[in-house]
């Protein structure tokens, strides 16, 4: 039966992370407060305005997402959606690699030890700073009118351009 040593509330460890510097573990908590808030917000907005207003979901088409993203506010709606939901997601898997990966050394890589808990972070940073980017750049270079407009119902707002 091996042992293992739990550390002290205050010990040294705990000493050097709440020394100088800044503390990202009271940041991570505040924005996942204050983005969980604005999330709702922007949610129900956003299932009203799809869901709600108008023919309700049989309405949700090609043309539906383009006349939505014809208009800048919907355009700043969409990406504070991808970007808080994302973020707030990334930040809560964060937590959980924090709370159950091992930070004992897992294998080496370029002489330096690495914990199964870096390599969790580094995928996780990775994919969020993908999805962001990918996300980002379909809400702003999306463009309805690639294609053939007269066959999705769209001529209105290719007309317009």
């Amino acid at each position: 039966m091996t042992t293992e040593r739990i550390e002290a509330p205050r010990s040294a460890r705990a000493a050097r992370s709440s020394g100088r510097g800044i503390n990202w573990e009271k940041w991570g908590w505040i924005y996942m407060r204050v983005s969980g808030v604005i999330l709702v917000v922007l949610i129900f907005g956003h299932l009203f305005v799809n869901l709600v207003s108008g023919e309700g979901v049989n309405a949700i088409d090609f043309a539906f997402v383009a006349g939505k993203w014809a208009d800048p506010f919907y355009i700043v709606w969409d990406t504070l959606l991808l970007w808080l939901a994302l973020i707030h997601g990334a930040n809560g898997m964060r937590t959980i690699v924090n709370d159950y990966a091992s930070t004992r050394p897992y294998f080496t890589l370029f002489k330096k030890n690495v914990s199964l808990s870096t390599i969790f972070k580094g995928a996780l940073l990775a994919s969020t700073v993908i999805l962001l980017i990918l996300g980002t750049l379909v809400i702003y270079t999306f463009d309805p009118c690639l294609g053939d407009p007269q066959s999705s119902g769209l001529q209105e707002i290719c007309a317009a351009k």
